[in-house]
């Protein structure tokens, strides 16, 4: 495998009995992709997701981090590796601040926990961390109201400052503008597409217009295998992606790479 991959799998699959959910799944994201993992509802772009971060293991095939096999590494494993997730549904600690919630996870990661006898307050460069990881996600100025009295669409920006807090090297997004309001999906869009470039991005999104304006690649994922793969320009012009999932209305103006 080439250094130049930052994650691959080959082959990778995982039957459920008869049910084969992924099948042969070869898929590669390069040093900084924002890639998208597009395709119809039950193509098995979770089960994928959930392949690569641990929570199944596979039936068939392998995944590595660099030229690290990690197939059989742990969640856990993973996350400390660098393979870091957000999830479609929130899991987020309602009562607790934002900066609050940046500080656990950044505790967490430096094992502070360990140390319980010594006072959080006195680790003044873990709340310096969690100010300027909220101030990236654009979320400074709310870092000291309760989760629960955010926008939907300010949950999920701190859902991945939260996954930020860990240092991936690749972060997966499952969808990560579900049930946000048009008018905040793009912010949070343009916030995943500023982040730094030693970080792999791959994310499942099933609106088109903020999948062909933010990815610089795109897979497709249909029962299971994958269809096809390459830019905006060309999966927009794809006959066989028009047929199976796109359809000629969310064709048109969406055929042009993205200035990310």
């Amino acid at each position: 495998m080439s250094r130049a991959h930052a994650l691959q799998t080959q082959d990778l699959g995982i039957s459920f009995g008869a049910f084969h959910a992924v099948a042969n799944v070869n898929l590669t994201l390069e040093p900084g992709a924002r890639q998208a993992l597009i395709g119809p509802n039950g193509a098995g772009k979770t089960t994928l997701i959930n392949l690569l971060t641990g929570v199944y293991r596979p039936t068939t095939g392998s995944v590595r981090l660099g030229d690290q096999d990690i197939t059989a590494a742990t969640c856990d494993q993973r996350a400390r590796l660098g393979v870091v997730r957000t999830f479609q549904i929130n899991t987020l600690f309602p009562t607790l601040t934002p900066l609050l919630s940046a500080v656990l996870a950044i505790s967490e990661r430096e094992g502070l926990g360990a140390t319980w006898w010594r006072p959080l307050k006195r680790c003044t460069h873990v709340f310096d961390e969690a100010h300027a990881l909220l101030a990236r996600l654009r979320l400074d100025d709310l870092a000291n109201v309760p989760v629960a009295q955010l926008a939907y669409g300010k949950q999920r920006l701190l859902e991945i400052a939260l996954a930020l807090a860990a240092r991936p090297r690749i972060l997966l997004l499952d969808e990560p503008a579900a049930g946000v309001p048009e008018d905040e999906s793009g912010e949070l869009f343009e916030a995943i597409a500023e982040l730094p470039q030693d970080i792999s991005v791959l994310f499942i999104e099933h609106d088109m217009n903020l999948v062909f304006r933010f990815s610089r690649r795109i897979s497709v994922l249909v029962a299971g295998r994958i269809l096809t793969e390459g830019t905006p320009a060309e999966i927009g012009q794809d006959p066989r992606v028009r047929e199976v999932y796109l359809g000629s209305k969310h064709i048109g103006t969406h055929t042009e790479a993205p200035h990310v």
